[in-house]
């Protein structure tokens, strides 16, 4: 059966509830006439009467009656669908690690908010796993380059290197410096995860008799790891980009600022499902989140896997 017409629809289903045309006129703001009209022809279109005429104005037949909770809950699933999906169409899930949450994205998500204030950003830290994007919950994450996903539906977008280099509190880098290198064995290594990747890939691209990546405290991400190396409990492997400040400050240096490598899980980046990408307010903040990490590419783009980092690495001396 074809669908009678939307406004009759609409025109009923206001009368019904008002119990009146004049209440339903209101709302639709148009005359009594016109709802009169609506729910004539919407009588006409079904072959039954929906409502009985009397002297102090009009009462549900009991097709009417009937017809009523039908249009009342068709009509709140779509509000409430068109309410669903313009929300999440202005709302931007964003899922990010915490170090990376703190350190990177937090202090610049102001710019983002001032330069698009209708979309609504929330932000996760809850990191199950390196790509985040098990289930369809989040519009766009952080991540990092060289995760084996092995799924074409996962696009990645790399913004910065990750380049690393012991650092440590004045005090303790006047001394390794005086040692060398070797004194790392002599000292408490700091590990961002209880993996060891980190201290893992410096070794091996600068391996230093007497000193294994096996030893040490972990914590469960960098800015813990950053923290202890603070208050002066050993030497974390620093991240150039994600302890600038630390660095910046003078509150952490690098002894040995010119052995500096690149991790082997690659470039901080964004992730997200192929089918999304394109989103208008994915593709907004894909392009903010260039455009910051702008600044972090040029001061590490000459770091390269040890070689060429006394530029990259300048700031730290």
């Amino acid at each position: 059966m074809r669908l009678p017409p939307l406004n009759a629809l609409r025109a009923f289903e206001a009368a019904a509830r008002h119990e009146g045309y004049i209440a339903a006129a209101e709302e639709l703001h148009v005359t009594r006439g016109a709802i009169s009209r609506h729910i004539k022809l919407l009588e006409d279109h079904l072959g039954v009467q929906l409502f009985r005429r009397h002297a102090k104005g009009v009462a549900l037949t009991e097709a009417g009656r009937n017809l009523q909770p039908v249009l009342e809950r068709a009509f709140f699933d779509i509000a409430t669908g068109v309410e669903r999906i313009s929300r999440d169409a202005q709302e931007l899930r964003i899922l990010c690690p915490p170090a990376t949450s703190l350190r990177w994205l937090m202090p610049r998500l102001d710019d983002f908010r001032t330069c698009h204030p209708d979309i609504r950003v929330r932000l996760t830290t809850d990191f199950h796993t390196p790509s985040g994007f098990d289930n369809t919950e989040y519009d766009i994450g952080f991540s990092v380059s060289n995760w084996p996903r092995n799924d074409a539906r996962i696009a990645v977008e790399p913004l910065f290197p990750v380049i690393m280099t012991p650092v440590c509190t004045p005090a303790l880098a006047e001394s390794l410096r005086a040692s060398g290198p070797e004194g790392l064995a002599d000292t408490t290594l700091l590990h961002d995860t209880p993996r060891r990747t980190d201290w893992r890939d410096w070794l091996a691209t600068f391996p230093v008799s007497g000193v294994s990546e096996t030893t040490g405290d972990t914590f469960p991400n960098l800015d813990m790891a950053v923290k202890a190396a603070v208050i002066g409990a050993g030497v974390v492997m620093a991240d150039l980009a994600l302890c600038r400040d630390e660095l910046e400050s003078g509150a952490l240096v690098a002894p040995f600022p010119d052995l500096a490598c690149q991790a082997s899980y690659g470039d901080v980046c964004l992730v997200g499902e192929r089918s999304r990408w394109e989103d208008p307010k994915v593709r907004l903040f894909r392009d903010w989140a260039r455009k910051a990490a702008q600044a972090d590419r040029d001061r590490l783009q000459h770091a390269d896997a040890g070689s060429g980092m006394e530029r990259g690495a300048k700031g730290l001396r």
